[in-house]
């Protein structure tokens, strides 16, 4: 056996051959070889000349790499700053510009979208003719499985223009605009509406998602054909086959435009008669919501469906006419009742109800937590939940705990595994176990090590980033999510002030020291987002500077909040704010990534927060406020700020220096439109819970004074984090919706000789 060579050896090598080229011919094959296996991913089975010219590209771009580096070592990319003077900026994020080192194109799966156009009825069927193709190619990202050799395929689509060149309108001078709607076609894929919980009719927002919906269906048809059950064995492809093989999950109505797709694929391409191919698509076809705030609920324009997709607008109204057909059979003379559950919103400018259109062309429709569901069967799809009960189910949301555990936060991990083994990485139930060391005093102890270390790193981190010294033995208050009047962030600041006139009213009181910690993005559109994002950071400028309060209160607004930025601040977290107005949040997902790492939870009953309390015990959830039918009581006898205002003095001092100018000594009414909307048409009603969240604070800051009580409730909540995995989740979803079974094989590797 030769010596291994060390590194310094190595690197020589590596250079000398790098000055003198490849010499040994057998080395250029091994090289051509492994580039067409490993870069390209193909076998000489399936490779084309263009895939061996590649190939060969990638063997002779390797003696190129070293200069390359060298060039990029001179450029230096500083993380942008989102939070100006105290205001949201957004900057672009151009994620893509130096390339995405994990997928793969594959032109040779490109595909044509159509869009505009006219249609064309014939007796043989119907044609879309005159229409605008942009081409989808498709990149795919590798999906690797935990320890089990399995690889899995995620396929994103961007979109080109046609390669065709008018050489007559070069001639006469049409090249300037042939460019310009090259542009407009690669637009399509160029940048994504972010609004996600309010709706915008725009026409580029239906024309992304009936983009990817169209390739994606495409593509699914032609590898459908290729398989057993497709044109190989069989003459004539056999459709009644797809749900056996393929599953469609509707993720909001995004993709709702998948339903009409799917049926004008196989009406009018493949041939198939209407019923037969009604059948295909509702088994293929089940829709997951994720939110019941009505402005987030897609309602197309009848007008723009015509113009941009006019034979998808003619499915549509087949579909809702059959649709009605059977309601009507069903509720004879109920016409409320076929008004409410029709697919077109009649009432001032016609609309498509893109949710009615995924609960009737699907075979399950589904909530993201209990409660979720129970509220989606009881008021927004009561209608359709009476008419077809089984298509209704739940599959509560989850996260994976080899990131949001085991990658965040090694030392947990490492803690629980002393104790209970490392299978609960794969099995998260098996956390339940730790109940056991719940009062194991050395356990006890470990889990607050662990937390205090997180603590001290993420103190560190800050004072780097936002040049705040914080308290590191202070409570750790953290909310983290997508800034939006539901989630309430402004609950959260009147605790803050109230917090800051009670220290500065008792200043020799031994007060519970707390860094309070906010982030979170608006979307750009939304402008009482950007003020709530102004008002906190003009708290934090009043609160963080003020001698007397010192380091016993610290509010922070937590810039650019994004995935790395929360596997640091979650392991940190002490107390996780979930505090919501019952009803108004599906699931969550952070409260449970919080739970997970030991934070203790103080929220409403709403969400996935129902569950995670039932899973650890109300006893050790901090839970406050209304809940849904408390709600559902208030809206009926009607809900009146000023009351609440009246009769509590601390929150009336907290809107007053809101109000006056207390927090904005630059521009008193600065942020007179809060004030405003708080006191007059507050939908997710901030006052009604003020007094309760206060009380519940209070009951906090006493137990974060026993900090081993506070440990023992944080094992209880860990103990209870087995329901909430993605493995479960999608468990669920392959076997009660997707009908089949998840297999747990472990895959042989690629160098394994057996």
């Amino acid at each position: 056996m030769s010596k291994p060579l060390s590194d310094h050896d190595r690197r020589k090598q590596i250079s000398v051959r790098g000055l003198a080229g490849i010499e040994n011919v057998a080395e250029l094959k091994q090289n051509f070889n492994r580039h067409l296996h490993f870069t390209l991913v193909k076998d000489r089975n399936v490779a084309t000349r263009r895939d061996y010219y590649f190939a060969l590209a990638h063997t002779v771009r390797e003696h190129l790499i070293g200069r390359w580096i060298r060039t990029q070592q001179h450029y230096y990319e500083k993380d942008p700053k989102k939070i100006v003077n105290g205001w949201q900026v957004e900057e672009a994020d151009d994620w893509l510009r130096y390339g995405n080192p994990w997928e793969k194109a594959r032109p040779e799966y490109m595909r044509p979208v159509h869009f505009y156009g006219r249609t064309e009825h014939h007796p043989d069927g119907v044609k879309l003719v005159d229409t605008q193709v942009v081409l989808a190619l498709p990149y795919d990202t590798p999906v690797p499985g935990y320890r089990n050799n399995v690889v899995n395929t995620m396929r994103l689509w961007s979109a080109k223009a046609p390669c065709e060149f008018n050489l007559k309108d070069f001639n006469v001078g049409g090249y300037i605009q042939a460019v310009l709607d090259r542009n407009l076609a690669e637009n399509i894929s160029r940048v994504l509406y972010p609004n996600d919980n309010f709706f915008e009719g725009k026409e580029l927002r239906l024309k992304q998602e009936y983009f990817v919906v169209s390739a994606t269906l495409q593509d699914i048809i032609r590898r459908f054909k290729v398989s057993k059950f497709g044109s190989r064995e069989i003459a004539r492809t056999d459709f009644s086959k797809l749900p056996d093989k393929v599953a469609i999950q509707l993720n909001d109505t995004h993709p709702a435009m998948a339903i009409p797709e799917l049926m004008r694929v196989l009406v009018d391409e493949e041939k198939l008669d209407w019923d037969k191919a009604w059948d295909i698509c509702v088994r293929t076809c089940a829709y997951t919501n994720h939110t019941v705030l009505p402005e987030a609920l897609e309602r197309w324009p009848v007008d723009l469906f015509a113009h941009l997709l006019p034979r998808h607008l003619e499915i549509v109204y087949e579909i809702n006419r059959r649709h009605l057909e059977r309601v009507a059979a069903r509720y004879p003379g109920d016409n409320g009742r076929l008004s409410r559950m029709s697919l077109i919103e009649e009432g001032g400018q016609k609309r498509i109800n893109m949710a009615h259109l995924c609960i009737v062309g699907s075979h399950a429709v589904n909530g993201v937590a209990q409660i979720h569901s129970d509220i989606l069967k009881a008021t927004v799809f009561k209608d359709f939940y009476e008419m077809e009960p089984h298509k209704f189910q739940n599959k509560t949301n989850g996260i994976t705990p080899r990131r949001w555990l085991v990658m965040c936060n090694p030392g947990l991990a490492e803690v629980i595994a002393e104790r209970i083994g490392e299978e609960f990485i794969r099995d998260l139930d098996q956390l339940r176990d730790l109940r056991k060391f719940v009062n194991d005093d050395a356990f006890i102890r470990d889990v607050a090590k662990v937390k205090q270390e997180n603590k001290l790193k993420f103190a560190v981190h800050l004072e780097e980033h936002y040049k705040v010294k914080i308290n590191p033995n202070s409570m750790f208050d953290i909310q983290v999510k997508r800034i939006h009047e539901y989630k309430r962030q402004l609950l959260n600041c009147l605790h803050i002030i109230t917090y800051y006139n009670r220290i500065k009213k008792e200043p020799n009181k031994q007060w519970t020291p707390r860094t309070v910690m906010i982030g979170g993005k608006a979307a750009p559109g939304y402008h009482t987002a950007k003020m709530i994002i102004r008002l906190i950071t003009a708290i934090g400028e009043v609160v963080n500077n003020d001698p007397v309060v010192g380091d016993r209160l610290k509010v922070i607004f937590l810039e650019n909040y994004r995935v790395t930025l929360a596997e640091r601040a979650i392991p940190a977290a002490d107390l996780s704010e979930q505090i919501s107005t019952a009803g108004t949040e599906a699931s969550g997902t952070g409260n449970m990534k919080f739970m997970l790492n030991g934070a203790l939870t103080i929220g409403t009953m709403d969400g996935a927060n129902v569950e995670m309390a039932e899973e650890a015990g109300e006893e050790n959830f901090f839970i406050f406020g209304m809940r849904v039918n408390d709600v559902d009581a208030l809206d009926q006898r009607g809900y009146h700020a000023e009351e609440y205002y009246n009769r509590l003095p601390e929150l009336k001092q907290a809107i007053d220096q809101i109000a006056g100018g207390f927090f904005s000594p630059k521009q008193h009414d600065l942020f007179k439109e809060i004030v405003n909307m708080l006191m007059h048409h507050d939908r997710f009603k901030v006052f009604a819970d003020y007094e309760d969240y206060i009380k519940c604070q209070e009951k906090v800051n006493a137990l974060y004074k026993n900090p081993k009580e506070w440990t023992k409730m944080v094992i209880y909540n860990i103990a209870g984090c087995g329901k909430f995995s993605s493995d479960r989740t999608i468990t669920q979803y392959a076997r009660e919706i997707w009908g089949m079974e998840p297999t747990l094989e472990k895959l042989p590797a690629p160098d394994d000789k057996q």
